[in-house]
């Protein structure tokens, strides 16, 4: 551990909750440098969808380099590329009636919201970008100013311009809808908001805390898009590519939005990779108009297209997800209801979940109960409250259990040292996943 402390940043983070050296990992399991296994509910904070060092892309990926594959091509024309696009259009968009042209911007997802905002501009002429309360984008400046966390916008050093935040789903209560309000705004010529080029919009809010947004107000914030002439950019790189139990996180709702932002677990192997798609009329870009070193990372593209072969050639995956998605809704539901006394309240869609606890604190004893117990699991929301649920799609139902096993475990313990809570009956220690 010396080296680390000796030069790396202080602006480290993960290394802090978790700190072990880690040198191997596989599936859902990382280990460390004494051979010691951890369970990951973090992977990659949503990036490792399909595992660490899934053997089906592996296998491929040690082929394409033995064969002196290009690793590094710009923006050229290479094979790997034209071959992730042909099983991106065939297996993703066509069968879900969806007709993107899909722009390659540089590797991280900030970089795919930053391009999604500037065409967005560019197409309108309008500066103004609508973003939500709780939203995370990303921590460059374009998509830091759409971000909501003061941590990270404190970070800018400079006055973050060009948007305006309105309430998510759920953000004024239950019973308002912030849709509602978005269109009076819009509509009152006095309310002092300009017309925006765009809306920025993530289904479900991942390190905003899990905050799901319903289908409902999906269709209706789509619909005050269209009314006012307005772009829709969902920012699907942590939710899509399976998460919440389809390939986009929109699909459910019955949306169609005009721009769409991934990152993240598109490569499938954790290989930086980020592209925005956008309806075929919005391609007003001029060449080289926004570019990056490397937006071509041709090993990202042979993954990518091993993942969508693998996985996304039928239905079997996604039933997968919702099945285990449910699972995890069903445990978190009655840890909520047998700890719950206004403590925990259960969130999420899919195999995106969360358990909101009534304070950070609280959240944290949590996670380091967990860690000791050799699970990696993080938190999220403003005041990282959330115990967050990111585990790898392709998990073992029997591991998925363990690892439920250990939070719920953390939590009664806490509990019991915090309020006295007596121990219960463990009932889950009777059930199977399987029944």
């Amino acid at each position: 551990m010396k080296i680390f402390e000796e030069i790396e940043s202080e602006v480290q983070s993960y290394a802090r909750s978790f700190p072990r050296v880690f040198n191997r990992a596989q599936g859902e399991f990382l280990y460390d440098e004494e051979g010691q296994e951890y369970l990951d509910f973090l992977a990659g904070a949503g990036t490792l969808n399909y595992g660490h060092n899934n053997p089906v892309f592996k296998k491929i990926l040690l082929d394409y380099i033995e064969n002196d594959g290009i690793t590094h091509g710009l923006d050229m024309h290479t094979k790997a590329k034209g071959e992730f696009l042909e099983a991106l259009n065939k297996k993703i968009l066509e069968p879900r009636g969806l007709e993107y042209t899909v722009q390659f911007t540089g590797p991280t997802g900030t970089n795919a919201v930053e391009a999604a905002m500037k065409l967005a501009r560019n197409l309108t002429q309008r500066e103004t970008i609508v973003s939500f309360t709780n939203g995370f984008h990303g921590v460059t400046l374009g998509a830091l100013s759409a971000t909501g966390n003061s941590h990270h916008r404190g970070a800018a050093g400079v006055s973050l311009a060009g948007t305006v935040r309105m309430p998510f789903d759920g953000y004024m209560g239950d019973e308002f809808d912030t849709t509602a309000y978005l269109d009076k705004m819009l509509s009152d010529s006095s309310s002092g908001i300009d017309k925006p080029a765009a809306v920025l919009v993530e289904t479900v809010q991942g390190e905003g805390g899990i905050n799901v947004a319903s289908f409902e107000w999906l269709r209706n914030l789509e619909a005050v898009c269209r009314k006012h002439d307005v772009l829709m950019i969902i920012d699907d790189i942590q939710a899509g590519c399976g998460r919440t139990g389809s390939f986009f996180s929109f699909e459910d709702a019955g949306i169609k939005p005009d721009i769409v932002t991934l990152s993240k677990s598109l490569s499938g192997y954790g290989l930086p990779f980020a592209v925005v798609l956008f309806k075929p009329e919005l391609d007003m870009w001029k060449p080289g108009e926004h570019n990056g070193t490397f937006r071509g990372n041709n090993l990202a593209f042979v993954t990518a297209k091993a993942a969508i072969d693998h996985f996304w050639s039928d239905d079997a995956f996604a039933k997968s997800v919702q099945k285990k998605g449910q699972y995890i809704a069903d445990r978190l539901d009655a840890i909520a209801a047998q700890y719950g006394t206004g403590n925990f309240t259960a969130l999420g869609r899919g195999m995106m979940r969360g358990i909101s606890c009534v304070n950070g604190d609280l959240a944290s004893k949590i996670t380091r109960k967990a860690f000791k117990q050799n699970m990696l699991i993080e938190t999220s929301g403003a005041d990282d409250q959330v115990v967050k649920f990111l585990c790898p799609l392709t998990i073992s139902e029997e591991n998925l259990k363990k690892g439920l096993d250990i939070v719920e475990q953390a939590i009664k313990e806490v509990c019991a040292a915090e309020s006295s809570i007596p121990e219960e009956h463990d009932y889950f220690a009777e059930e199977s996943l399987a029944s």
